[in-house]
């Protein structure tokens, strides 16, 4: 039946993901886009808290939890996105149905495996600026964003200590298309830009428990990502084009197109996490990941009033089940998790930092005879600001993921 789901689902991320628009925020302008993936649902309502070594949940934030999966599992995960956005004067609202990840996990012995896609960021946005004089009016888009393919192993060196790697292969195109038009003059001003990104990533993790008081145990996770670079074949066209109240666009002259290359640098990462708890009932967890400033400015997108700071996030959560093995009633065996976020995104717009902050909740329902579960969780949470001219956008997301559990590998007993 598993086999049958993942064959279904891969077919349907490969239609999906490169066509959804996966933000509405004006600041996906910016470098790669909005920077949606903070792990699977599982770890998302707990603030982003992934420390725990699981046996039945793929942690896609730290490779070397793949050694510790004992059930070939399947991740599968989206989330529906309310936004309203508001400045001083003026609000609107926005919403967005999105596939976040997909992903396998095969138990190996010691070893473990995990491979799967991730739409990582994305662009998505519409502003018109519209003038009652003879200012100019202007209309800007922008769709597209950056996916990751990955394929990590995990080993399992103790019990206790588990250390892993994985590669990422980024892909992805954005597009922009900026109109430019004069009030009553029929004839305005396109520019179209077109970025293919392309790279290559790798990260490093050690995951660590310990007892330290009879049932409780220590948690700890750290994780590593190496600076890369993106590779940028960006291609601009300006052209005249005619325009309707819809701004549907007849294009009148065109000039050559302008076709340049940029590598972009993505600095190295350092995440960092630790909790205590008891394996099957309660988890409590902190965490703290620190990005230095990239140079993510393109072509298109590069302005005197935007410039890249260090990127912080601090992150607090846990879960709690009543009792995991309770087959009488069945809320003891859900879980419950919650958690806060706080991140400093690194984007500083007219001397202000982007920073976002969220509160989530969540449930974990197993599946009954099996170790499957659905998982879902809420989150809301604020981004930006209204002061210096800029955009606050507050929103609220309800996320279903699906963690599915089969045996593939059985050693024969008898030949």
């Amino acid at each position: 039946m598993i086999k049958k789901i993942i064959v279904s689902a891969c077919l349907l991320l490969s239609l999906v993901t490169f066509a959804q628009e996966g933000t509405a925020s004006p600041y996906s302008f910016y470098g790669i886009g909005d920077v949606r993936f903070k792990g699977t649902h599982e770890t998302r309502a707990m603030g982003g808290i992934a420390v725990e070594q699981d046996s039945i949940h793929m942690n896609l934030q730290n490779p070397a939890s793949f050694a510790s999966l004992k059930l070939t599992t399947f991740s599968l995960g989206g989330t529906n996105s309310s936004t309203n956005l508001k400045t001083e004067t003026k609000s609107a609202k926005a919403s967005r149905t999105t596939l976040d990840y997909l992903a396998v996990g095969l138990p190996l012995g010691k070893f473990g495996v995990g491979f799967g896609l991730i739409p990582y960021s994305s662009v998505g946005y519409k502003i018109r600026s519209l003038s009652t004089g003879t200012e100019n009016n202007q209309s800007f888009n922008g769709t597209g964003g950056l996916n990751k393919a990955f394929l990590g192993v995990g080993y399992k060196i103790t019990s206790d200590l588990s250390l892993g790697a994985d590669v990422n292969y980024n892909f992805g195109k954005i597009e922009t298309n900026n109109f430019e038009y004069i009030t009553d003059i029929a004839i305005g001003t396109r520019e179209l830009n077109e970025v293919d990104l392309s790279g290559v990533n790798f990260n490093i993790g050690m995951m660590y428990q310990t007892k330290i008081y009879k049932k409780v145990s220590l948690f700890s996770s750290l994780n590593y990502s190496l600076e890369s670079t993106l590779k940028s074949k960006n291609t601009r066209n300006i052209a005249t084009a005619l325009y309707n109240s819809n701004f549907d666009l007849a294009i009148v002259d065109i000039l050559e197109d302008v076709k340049t290359e940029e590598n972009l640098k993505v600095p190295s990462k350092y995440a960092m996490s630790a909790g205590i708890g008891e394996a099957k009932k309660w988890l409590v967890g902190i965490g703290y990941t620190f990005q230095g400033a990239g140079s993510l400015s393109n072509s298109y997108n590069a302005l005197d009033n935007v410039s890249y700071e260090k990127h912080q996030k601090y992150n607090i959560g846990g879960y709690y089940i009543p009792n995991y093995n309770a087959f009488s009633s069945y809320a003891k065996r859900v879980t419950y998790r919650g958690g806060f976020r706080y991140e400093k995104t690194g984007l500083i717009i007219n001397s202000e930092p982007i920073k976002d902050m969220a509160v989530s909740l969540g449930f974990g329902l197993p599946l009954t005879g099996t170790f499957s579960n659905v998982n879902i969780g809420l989150e809301f949470g604020k981004k930006g600001t209204t002061s210096a001219g800029l955009v606050e956008e507050n929103y609220a997301n309800v996320s279903v993921g699906f963690s599915l559990n089969e045996q593939w590998f059985v050693k024969r007993k008898f030949n």
